[in-house]
Order: structure tokens, then sequence, then C-alpha cells
């Protein structure tokens, strides 16, 4: 959550900071700001409620001529959306930008009798405030100092009044990236920012100081003892975060998922067979664990809830599936002989963050499935499987959810096979039937219009909701979730055999009701279930198969994904449901890639 971006050297630093801005917007956008250093060595704030393009205007309106500053923009936590609560924050000599929160806010207030000298309801402020008290003059000793005294997770950008030309940052769990260009030296919370210049990069590591200049980006210890960073190279490029002319980025985000979810299964097959040797995953662990946790938050968990359905009654090993705020203070049943699977796309999601660490000091084997390389999940992890599914732009996740399912997938499909449950012939069909998936996915997005005109029925009532049992039930858990936070339609989805144990009284003469019957061995009970809510007055759209056989008035509305084996209707399923969510969203004249109070990535508890 929140958009960092730092910029010096040689370019107009105020169309710098704003263009990474705007290509950072998802993770925020409440309000936005930026500071820049003149050519006077002077700070100037511009900041602005609201989107960056409201930023943008107002800096165009009067420009500031900089080569030096740094840029934010904001989801709330601390204080409401208003210009003083926006960032940059200035305490006397500091500028501060700052994604995270800081949890002992109160008492530094205390401590420097900040009482009645804030002019703001943040954290940062605080914080802020508290590294003017600090301020020596000279900052590597003064930020060691301030660290000192924090308590919480923090991404900071700062810049001192008398060090113009000079931007430092530091971080403790709050992700932030920085690269040197032939364009200058860039820092930002997300590695979109610096694709424009660079694609390569480092990952600022937790407890250390980024010194950028004109002519460097410089990683320090605390005590100023220079240290080379890690370089990495992004494996996407600029194209990969533009809408390339769709009209929005989940739909572009859609139309994707055939291609990165073949980039995510064919690097790893040799010869037809799942092969992780290059994540240097051992077969050992594989065959020896005796059960399994699943940690992840929002849609990442429900891909985890897809996993548990496929392995559990096939590998017969029992799995748990948590959500990782949760997860953290249910003193976890876990060992040695666990094993732990963690699912982020950004790889810096805070709670899983911590779920994960959790594991580890419980003696539990971690493996990751993440997007982001050199993330702070990735790097914590035993193991890691990265999805690679490119930058994901749009607020409500769509190809991170069948990537992750994809290499979750492969994961079970080698555990199969190593564990003996599986020959060679059963796991080369398997992994040949989840690529085939690319194509099932392929047909129902032409089916796109289809879709959009069974939504203008869906769009007129305040409720919706999704019924599924097994491996359906938990396909209609991100459905449910899809639609709820891009068209702001209360949608739930339920176990279609719980129906009779209450959720029935909701059902009312045309509520909709979508319901997802492509499990052949509980077909029947689900078709019971549908006419129970039929009966009541709920106008259905049903999804199954093209070659299953439905009596006719079952349903108002019948979609027909391809035939595909149980284990993966999840794919085309997946599709549906992402469309139906989004055109719920155009067909009410929402904003879709930014739905409101929501953020990208869930960096702050």
């Amino acid at each position: 959550m929140c958009g960092i971006i730092g910029y010096c050297g040689p370019l107009d630093a105020q169309t710098v900071l704003l263009n990474g801005l705007t290509q950072l917007e998802y993770r925020g956008y409440d309000s936005a700001g930026i500071a820049l250093f003149d050519e006077n060595s002077k700070i100037h704030f511009i900041k602005k409620v609201g989107k960056v393009a409201a930023l943008r205007k107002v800096c165009e309106e009067d420009p500031i001529v900089s080569h030096c500053g740094i840029g934010h923009t904001r989801w709330a936590t601390h204080g409401g959306v208003t210009s003083e609560n926006a960032h940059p924050h200035v305490a006397g000599k500091v500028t501060m930008i700052h994604n995270g929160i800081i949890e002992n806010y109160h008492a530094l207030t205390a401590k420097y009798h900040l009482e009645g000298k804030l002019h703001s309801q943040t954290d940062t402020e605080v914080a802020a405030a508290t590294l003017n008290e600090i301020y020596n003059g000279d900052p590597f000793s003064s930020i060691h100092e301030f660290l000192r005294q924090l308590e919480g997770s923090y991404a900071f950008c700062i810049m001192f009044e008398d060090r113009p030309g000079e931007i430092y940052a530091v971080r403790n769990v709050s992700p932030l990236v920085a690269a040197y260009t032939a364009s200058g030296a860039m820092i930002a919370s997300d590695l979109t920012a610096l694709l424009p210049y660079s694609k390569k990069y480092f990952v600022v590591p937790e407890g250390k100081i980024v010194q950028l200049t004109a002519y460097h980006a410089s990683l320090y210890e605390l005590d100023g003892t220079k240290v080379e960073p890690e370089i990495l190279e992004a494996s996407w490029n600029t194209d990969a975060a533009m809408k390339n002319g769709f009209p929005h980025f989940m739909m572009k985000e859609i139309h994707e998922q055939p291609e990165v979810l073949k980039k995510t299964i064919l690097p790893r097959l040799t010869k037809g067979l799942p092969d992780l040797s290059d994540e240097n995953i051992p077969d050992e662990l594989l065959k020896r664990i005796t059960n399994i946790r699943v940690i992840a938050c929002g849609t990442a968990m429900h891909a985890g809830m897809v996993a548990r359905a496929l392995i559990e009654p096939r590998l017969r090993i029992p799995v748990t599936v948590s959500i990782a705020s949760e997860f953290r203070y249910e003193e976890p049943l876990i060992d040695d002989s666990t094993l732990t699977i963690v699912i982020s796309q950004s790889g810096e999601t805070i709670d899983t963050l911590a779920a994960l660490r959790l594991a580890r000091e419980c003696g539990s084997t971690v493996i990751s499935v993440v997007n982001v390389k050199g993330s702070t999940i990735a790097r914590e992890s035993d193991y890691v499987i990265y999805t690679h599914g490119g930058p994901e732009i749009a607020v409500a996740s769509t190809k991170a959810y069948t990537v992750q399912i994809a290499a979750l997938y492969l994961l079970f499909c080698r555990m199969a096979l190593v564990r003996g449950v599986y020959t060679e012939e059963h796991a080369e069909q398997f992994m040949s039937d989840l690529l085939n998936c690319a194509s099932a996915m392929e047909t129902m997005i032409r089916d796109e219009n289809t879709i959009n005109e069974i939504v203008t029925h869906i769009v007129n009532y305040p409720d919706v909701f999704f019924i599924g049992r097994g491996m359906d039930y938990a396909f209609s858990l991100e459905g449910a979730l899809k639609l709820k936070e891009i068209s702001y339609i209360h949608a739930e989805a339920y176990a279609a055999g719980e129906l009779k144990h209450g959720t029935i009284a909701l059902i009312t003469d045309h509520v909709p009701v979508i319901a997802i019957a492509t499990q052949k061995h509980i077909f029947a009970k689900t078709i019971s279930n549908i006419r129970e809510v039929k009966a009541r007055g709920a106008y259905v759209v049903l999804l199954v198969t093209e070659d299953t056989a439905v009596d006719e008035g079952i349903a108002d509305v019948i979609i027909r994904i391809p035939k595909e084996d149980d284990k993966f209707t999840v794919f085309p399923i997946a599709v549906v449901l992402q469309l139906i969510a989004y055109y719920a969203s155009v067909q009410k004249g929402l904003d879709v890639d930014q739905p409101r109070n929501l953020a990208k990535s869930v960096t702050v508890e």
C-alpha cells in the first residue's frame, strides 16, 4: 500500500515523479504529493487530495525546475483523506514520505513533546518530527538512531534541507527497489516505476540505507559502511505495465492468462514431467512431509483452497488453509514434518510474511509461490516457485490467481510422482491437461460479449449469491470476492449443501444466484440445491461443462465451458467469474482498476 518514488538526475524531476506516481497509483489513490529541490536548493511541496491526475494538473500550471525529489500516492491508514494528511510531510529540516505503520507514534509524540506542533493526523508526521529532533547534520548516524526508536513497518524516503540533491531511504518489511540508470538514480516501492528507465535494479535490504545522488544509487550499512547490492534483472518490460489498447488493466490481464499459464508451466517440464530442480526443491522433502499448511490472504487464499481440494483426497495428506492474519495468533500445530506453502503475488504481503516467519520458527520448511523476484517473502522462504505472471496493475487480481493455481498444480504433480501416487504416464497426462487449460481459457475470453449480456440482469440487484460443492465451492469464493470488490454488489459464496441450514432464507424473487456445477461426482447433489433456490424465485446462472446434460428450466441462463476433467475446470471458470465482475463494474460506471478503499499490495496490518 502507498506508492513511493524518489529521483536524482539530469531529467526533469517533476515529470519523472508524476509519471512514476501514475505507474504506482494502484498502490493507493486517496491523495498524492511531491517534494522538489529547486535550482536554488529550496524544497517545494505540492499535495493534492484525489488521484495523481489532479496533482499533475496543479504541477503543470506552475512547473518547478528540479533534478531531485520524492513523490507519494497514499492509501489512508492514520487520519482521513485530507491535504494535511497527504505526503510528503515536513518537520524542520526533514522532508519525508512513508509506506507502513509506526506503531509507537503515541510514545514518540510524548517523548519529543510534539503535542500541538503537528499539522496532520498521521504517524508519518510524527516520524518526520522525531527524525528532525534527532538530526545532527549527519544523515547516517541520525537515521541509525531514528530507526532504533521505531516500532512497526516502514519504507522511508527522506530529504534533508541542508543536503540538496540527495535522498536517503530505508525500510523494514515495506518494499523498496532502487536502480542507477543513464537517466539518474531512482527508488520506488514497486518495479513498475523503474522499468521505463532500466530493467536492472536491486531490492533494498532491511536495515540498510540507500543514498541517491545524481550519479549514484549507493547502499550502506547503518554505520555508513558502503556495501555492494545484489543486482537483479526484471523479466518483463515496460509494455507489460501498459494497457496496450485495452480499456482497463483488468481486461488486459484477463486476456493475458492463457499465455502466462504457459510461461509458468513450460520452463518446469522435462520430457513432459514436472521438474522443480531449478527451484532446488528436493524430492526427499516432498516424500517425507506428513501434512501441509497453506497460508495466504484474499485471492491467494482462494488459490490455496483450490489446491487443498486437489491435494488432500489424492495424496491423502492433511491440508489446512489458513488466513495469514489469523494463523499468526492461533498457536499453529506445525513442526519439521509440516510443509508450509505461502502464497503472495507481491511477495510483500505483511500478514503472510509474519506467518512465514512463525512457520519457520516452528521448524517447518517453507515453499513460497510469488510473482516478484527478490521480494521479501521469496528471500525468506526455503524454496520459491516464481509465477511468471508479469506485472498485475489492476487491484482485482486475475492472472495472479490462475498462475498461483498453476504453480500449486505443478507442485502437486511432482509430489504425486515422487510419492508413487502417479506413474510417469499419469504425471505426463496431468501436465498435458494442465497446459491445455490455456486453450479453454481462450475459449471463454472469446465469449466475453455473451457474459456482458448476462451481467445486465445481475447489476440491477444489491445481492448476488454463488453456490457450489467441493472444488466448485472454492471457485465460488473467488467469484464472490471479485464481484464485491469492483462492483460493490454484496456477493457471498456458500457451499451448496449448506443452503438449508439458514442461507436459503436470503433467497427472494429474482435474486441472482451463480451456480457452479462442474464436479461430476457431486453434480446431482448440486443440481438438487439449484432446484431449491429456483423454486424460491432465484434468477439462476448455471456454469457447467459443454458435455453436461441439463434439464430444461433448471436455470435462467447456462454458461458452458469447454469439456475438462474435474481437476481443471477452475481455469475456464476463473475467466467467466472475472468477466462477470468486470462487466458488472463497467455497467455500473465504476473505476474497474482502482476500486474504492482498496490498494494492490497490502503491506500494513
